[in-house]
């Protein structure tokens, strides 16, 4: 997004709002690897943040699948 920064003094400068992007270690299709993501989507979860493909296999076979999302999400 775009627009204007207004001072008190009604002066008026441009600027931008950009994306909040972080750069993460995360698990893509069972293998680990670095990604640009926004801070929403480690928020609610949709990115697998951290872990390395063994203990994402470990943690499959131990874990049901409802504790296992609730495992990944931390």
């Amino acid at each position: 997004m775009h627009g204007q920064n207004v001072s008190h003094a009604h002066n008026v400068t441009k600027r931008r709002w950009e994306v909040n992007l972080q750069t993460v270690r995360a698990v893509v299709q069972g293998k680990p690897r670095r990604l640009r993501v926004c801070t929403r989507c480690i928020r609610t979860g949709s990115v697998q943040k951290g872990m390395r493909a063994k203990e994402a296999q470990r943690a499959r076979a131990v874990l049901r699948p409802s504790a296992l999302a609730s495992f990944l999400r931390s």
